[in-house]
């Protein structure tokens, strides 16, 4: 229970820890919550120093929950195992390890220093942080590939408006926007559609940078190079997560070359009977794990993971 009250507080980072992932941590001692702490902001102290600041002597031979393991490396603040060993701590319990090559191995260091922890490899701790993960260990960005289709496989329908997905579904995809660091079409989709990628009417903070994967003249931002350097480029421009949002041409080239992470499929309620099908020219057969289905309005939005944050 306080692993999942220090996932809820991690949340309370959202938006403003960027570049860093967000972080909670709680103190506990004979069954009760005794402090409480998150990462609020880069540069700010980290979630456990926060929570063991409040704790004060309450945390000397007090359990340490934290989303993920005390960082042991001097960063833009110190090695958090420093302040856990501080505290005097008794034993520390981490929803997940820390993926950055400069800062991972908390728990070993606290292990090696004669404090109890646990590994609890929680899945809600790994995807909670998924882009900044991939970011920081394969040094590219987390990619989410957007589609959508009818029951029939169409992402096309002759003689019919350009959208296949219901309301409900389009006003999910502009909160996605909002979310990411950058959107993304191909030059095909640029052609047929002129897409503006921008997330609007729902209260965006910032607005993703839009760009276009090819060759030709574009408002977007073209990225015409090998999609390894692209991505690796990107991550250097500190863009950390990408929606992709390109037709079947785009889909199966990430998918080919291994840099797809996420897929999310939004399925409308209708059989077209023509148009363009779904069909992607892969190699092999690509297998999702973690799915999911959502309701969203009319149609239904299935998730899965391609690549698990790790």
């Amino acid at each position: 229970m306080s692993l999942e009250r220090a996932l809820a507080l991690a949340e309370r980072g959202r938006g403003t820890t960027h570049p860093n992932p967000v972080v909670g941590a709680v103190v506990a001692r004979d069954g009760e919550v005794v402090a409480e702490g998150w990462h609020e902001r880069k540069g700010g102290p980290h979630a456990e120093v926060v929570a063991l600041g409040a704790a004060g002597e309450r945390a000397r031979g007090a359990t340490l929950y934290v989303t993920m393991e005390p960082c042991a490396h001097h960063g833009t603040t110190p090695p958090c195992t420093e302040a856990v060993l501080r505290a005097g701590v008794a034993k520390v319990v981490a929803g997940s390890l820390d993926p950055n090559p400069e800062a991972r191995g908390g728990l070993d260091v606290l292990r090696a220093a004669g404090v109890e922890v646990e590994l609890q490899d929680s899945f809600a701790a790994r995807a909670q942080n998924e882009a900044w993960r991939t970011w920081v260990s394969l040094r590219r960005p987390f990619v989410v590939l957007k589609l959508a289709q009818t029951l029939d496989g169409r992402v096309t329908v002759p003689g019919s408006s350009r959208w296949i997905s219901g309301p409900a579904s389009r006003r999910r995809v502009h909160e996605l926007r909002a979310q990411v660091d950058a959107v993304a079409v191909g030059m095909g989709t640029v052609r047929a559609d002129d897409p503006q990628l921008t997330a609007r009417d729902v209260g965006a903070v910032r607005q993703p940078r839009r760009l276009v994967f090819g060759s030709g003249p574009s408002d977007l931002e073209v990225r015409s190079g090998p999609l390894g350097v692209e991505l690796g480029a990107l991550a250097e421009e500190g863009v950390q997560s990408l929606l992709l949002e390109g037709g079947p041409t785009l889909a199966a080239s990430f998918l080919r070359e291994g840099y797809v992470d996420k897929l999310m499929l939004f399925v409308a309620p209708f059989v077209a009977g023509a148009g363009m099908q779904l069909a992607l020219e892969l190699e092999e057969p690509v297998r999702l794990t973690r799915m999911t289905s959502e309701r969203v309005g009319d149609d239904v939005l299935l998730t899965g993971y391609v690549r698990e944050p790790s």
